[in-house]
């Protein structure tokens, strides 16, 4: 009875019910925000956080360019000639290793990859 009673107060309120609950007699007013709490959000907009980070050993980096080629979101070479990290404006341009690491920005990750597996250096270090 009480779940017809919500269903109920659903339909005179013009909301729609979802097909995937009907068969259990809740309406879209049982599943939405509550006293005053956020509303629902669609998660197939929710985008997922990249977890790859990348840093360059310096030592290694032939200046060759071939990661800024590939990935100039990524990677930028310096007026010492050698390649960086970078993650947006900021530039990690302190050599010597893994303090340099930057997080690779959602849709980079595969160009990334190709940056390191091209490296005529080797310099190109990737953590997951």
């Amino acid at each position: 009875m009480h779940r017809e009673l919500k269903a109920d107060m659903a339909t005179e309120a013009g909301l729609n019910r979802s097909p995937r609950f009907a068969a259990l007699g809740i309406g879209a007013a049982m599943l939405g925000p509550r006293d005053g709490a956020a509303p629902l959000r669609d998660l197939s907009e929710v985008k997922p956080v990249s977890t790859m980070k990348v840093w360059i050993d310096q030592d290694l980096c032939t200046g060759d360019g071939l990661c800024e080629e590939i990935a100039p979101d990524v990677f930028t070479l310096l007026d010492d000639g050698l390649a960086y990290v970078k993650e947006g404006d900021k530039v990690f341009s302190d050599p010597g290793g893994p303090e340099g690491l930057a997080i690779v920005p959602d849709g980079q990750e595969e160009a990334v990859i190709e940056s390191a597996e091209e490296c005529p250096g080797e310099c190109i270090f990737i953590e997951v």
